[in-house]
């Protein structure tokens, strides 16, 4: 035998682990980011109260990447989604387990991206929406800018998150409020 048949050998014997190991080594990497979330719910043919309390925060809160408002519309069940948002195509998409998991335990999430592929660097609050009677209806979520060597903290993303949240619920009587035509 020789040393090249046994070199061969070698190769065509570790050649299935090789290719197991790229196989195993595709499947662990992160799956690229959806171009777009499938829908759950088509929006109304208006323009919706809670579109317009969305368009206030972002003209009031330049420091904000997004504003979005989640729940389930009237007339449905265990239907979550994105009924309002500064961004309007997204409006209509499933909502996110974590997403769902703040609507339904009145938790809050406190999110630094990190490790994500995000276009742009941001912060994410996810926290109950609240009516006047100060009632969990739902979920807000904000994304604030987060630029390089931001020295803002997690409690600072909190605080601001949740004076926006708290300034909403005088104008929010109800759930139902949020759907009805803007006026």
């Amino acid at each position: 035998m020789t040393l090249r048949s046994i070199v061969l050998a070698g190769l065509l014997a570790a050649c299935p682990l090789l290719i197991a190991t790229d196989a195993m080594a595709q499947a662990a990497a992160p799956a690229p980011a959806a171009s777009h979330r499938p829908r759950n719910w088509t929006p109304l043919s208006y323009k919706i109260y809670a579109q317009t309390l969305c368009d206030e925060i972002m003209a009031k809160h330049p420091e904000l990447i997004s504003a979005t408002f989640h729940g389930v519309p009237p007339g449905l069940d265990k239907v979550y989604t994105m009924f309002a948002g500064s961004n309007p195509e997204r409006v209509g998409n499933t909502d996110d387990p974590d997403d769902v998991d703040v609507s339904v335990k009145g938790i809050t999430i406190i999110d630094p991206r990190w490790h994500r592929n995000d276009p742009a660097k941001k912060f994410v609050v996810m926290m109950p929406l609240r009516n006047v009677a100060h009632e969990n209806i739902g979920l807000i979520v904000f994304a604030y800018k987060s630029p390089p060597n931001d020295p803002k903290s997690e409690i600072r993303y909190f605080t601001d998150a949740t004076a926006i949240r708290d300034g909403l619920e005088p104008k929010i009587p109800s759930y139902g409020d949020l759907f009805k035509p803007a006026g």
